[in-house]
């Protein structure tokens, strides 16, 4: 059995009356992407600075590759950090700044060349135009860049990402999503990434651990988390959804796992449906929304291929909500 990379086992943590962990375990396995997935307020940057060394737990023990580590202070520990802030010195250069780290270390001044140039390299910033310039001279993509060569730089087996994209414009942000999946599989490192972006987990990780109020409220790949919710929230917080009340249970429905249909077209075998009136076309260019208001008064959310010419649907059109019964996903209850 492989062992874990980083171990959280009933981690506990307050300050003063307010409970930032609660009773939080769960493993990360060697050179995975693994992101921590969650609201403003949930814990999930508690949750690194914990393993980096600038918290304590109140109970439990988080475990590096087997080894305890409540008494190493932040700079014994073998992980480095990427802050959402870059935390780049203003008055250093960029290739200062990526090599402060080694310096601490009191590595050869060759050898400590040599590494800043391969990092700047490998997230793609030409040493030989950029080393000189200082952060102020640098777009908001490539300080981003600086502060994730800083990190690698010092080859840390684990690599603490509290939401690095968050200053980024949306284009930038998915490009950046991209080469750091890159980066996690060239590199063989282990990837503890933490973000608020429902889309940007989805997309880099292999596994994500949902957090709600303190709490891990599900751990899953993408597809398992987003297809199979365990609970409302996690539901709601990945993507859009419908809960419905069925047969005395709560089922979640995505608003892709929808179809309209005109009324007396009847409901195909297999499925149920409501009937309603369209209250919203929203186009949203390979998509269309529709809201629809039931014949209960609540709104449910169908998303609708866009064919490639205006939408059939108008509002104040009678419809019937449909839907694979096996398509709707019971839910348990948010703990």
């Amino acid at each position: 059995m492989t062992q874990a990379a980083v171990r959280f086992s009933r981690i506990r943590k307050r300050y003063g009356d307010a409970v930032a962990l609660d009773d939080v375990s769960f493993d990360v396995l060697p050179g995975e992407f693994f992101s921590i997935l969650g609201p403003s307020g949930c814990g999930k940057t508690t949750t690194l600075r914990l393993l980096a060394g600038f918290e304590r737990p109140d109970e439990g023990e988080i475990r590096l590759n087997g080894e305890r580590l409540d008494d190493r202070p932040p700079w014994e520990r073998p992980v480095a950090m990427v802050f959402q802030s870059y935390a780049l010195f203003p008055h250093l250069s960029v290739a200062r700044n990526v090599a402060f780290g080694l310096e601490r270390r009191k590595l050869p001044r060759t050898e400590v060349a040599d590494r800043v140039e391969a990092a700047l390299t490998l997230v793609r910033l030409d040493p030989l135009t950029f080393a000189n310039r200082t952060p102020r001279q640098l777009s908001g993509g490539q300080r981003q860049r600086v502060a994730l060569a800083r990190a690698l730089v010092l080859e840390p087996p684990v690599l603490l990402l509290d939401e690095p994209l968050g200053a980024l414009d949306r284009q930038l942000r998915k490009q950046m999503q991209v080469e750091l999946r890159a980066l996690n599989r060239t590199l063989g490192t282990t990837f503890l990434y933490v973000t608020h972006d429902q889309e940007e987990a989805l997309t880099m990780s292999d596994r994500i651990a949902v957090m709600s109020r303190a709490r891990v409220a599900q751990i899953g790949t993408p597809v398992e988390v987003y297809e199979n919710p365990r609970t409302e929230f996690v539901a709601g917080f990945l993507g859009e959804t419908n809960v419905f009340d069925e047969g005395g249970r709560r089922v979640a429905v995505r608003p892709e796992r929808m179809e309209l249909r005109r009324p007396g077209a009847g409901v195909p075998a297999g499925a149920t449906g409501r009937q309603g009136e369209i209250r919203e076309i929203v186009y949203l260019g390979d998509r269309i929304h529709a809201v629809v208001t039931l014949d209960s008064g609540r709104d449910v959310l169908v998303a609708l291929r866009d064919q490639g010419s205006e939408s059939a649907w108008r509002r104040g059109d009678a419809a019937i909500v449909t839907w694979n019964v096996a398509d709707a996903r019971p839910l348990e209850a948010d703990g």
